[in-house]
């Protein structure tokens, strides 16, 4: 740290201990109260309950989380195989291109969610390729919005991967679809894992470009709350709010318990 003092370094951790729970404490226990809240009339709710749980577990509710996690779990496994490939594809390319590409992969992630769902409206509402009103360009508009950070992942791991095992391999006379399968891959897990978490979370939360192309039969789960809390029902969207954020949660550690050949070598 750049505070070298047991004072400096106390007072610098209760700053950012501080921020830390007036940026995300506060909101996250405002939501967790509202989602048990019958009424909140004063500086706390009362007729305190779970009902908006189970009226969440039940219905709609639960099918716009089913949802929710086939729609991340696809838009997340195409966006780390196709943006697996493309780094992998690219790392051995000149700056130069390599840059122009890089920009083709992140420019996605720079502009508004908004403008990615009237963009795929627009392109997709005629023939002869007409997705509008389909499950598929839901899928693709969360591709859309989530590949840049796959690919970003996998990128970074790859420059991170120490050359030796490949050209060692290579010595020893692998082929080249032998050394990818039996040495690059299981050395980039960690990061192929990484960027599926990061992608399905991102996925879970997405609305603004959702709500610009789900059908009728295909909607998530972010998209039922912004609709509970558009007619007024703050505390059922509450409720779905903690559902969502306790769904994604659950995943992402039990993504984070798979094991992997790297990590166990390396013990």
């Amino acid at each position: 740290m750049l505070v070298w003092s047991r004072t400096g370094r106390a007072g610098a951790w209760g700053v950012l201990a501080l921020l830390f729970g007036v940026v995300y404490g506060v909101p996250l226990v405002m939501i967790a109260l509202a989602s048990i809240a019958g009424q909140w009339n004063g500086a706390l709710p009362s007729h305190l309950s779970l009902g908006h749980y189970a009226e969440a577990l039940d219905g709609d509710s639960a099918a716009q989380l089913r949802v929710s996690i086939v729609t991340g779990a696809v838009a997340s496994a195409v966006a780390m195989f196709l943006g697996s490939w493309a780094a992998l594809a690219l790392r051995n390319l000149r700056p130069a291109p390599r840059r122009l590409f890089d920009m083709v992969f992140f420019l996605p992630s720079a502009v508004p969610s908004v403008s990615v769902g009237l963009g795929l409206l627009v392109a997709f509402s005629r023939q002869p390729l007409l997705l509008n009103g389909t499950t598929l360009i839901v899928i693709i508009a969360h591709f859309v919005l989530i590949s840049a950070f796959t690919y970003g992942n996998v990128s970074a791991g790859l420059s991170r991967l120490p050359p030796e095992f490949e050209l060692v391999a290579a010595s020893l006379g692998a082929r080249p679809g032998y050394r990818l399968r039996r040495v690059t891959l299981p050395l980039l897990t960690p990061y192929l894992i990484a960027a599926f978490s990061l992608s399905f979370a991102m996925s879970m939360g997405e609305v603004g470009a959702t709500i610009m192309v789900y059908p009728p039969g295909w909607v998530t789960l972010p998209v039922g709350i912004f609709a509970l809390t558009d007619r007024g029902e703050v505390f059922a969207g509450a409720a779905l709010t903690m559902l969502l954020a306790i769904t994604t949660l659950i995943v992402l550690l039990g993504l984070s318990r798979i094991p992997t050949k790297a990590v166990t070598r390396q013990g």
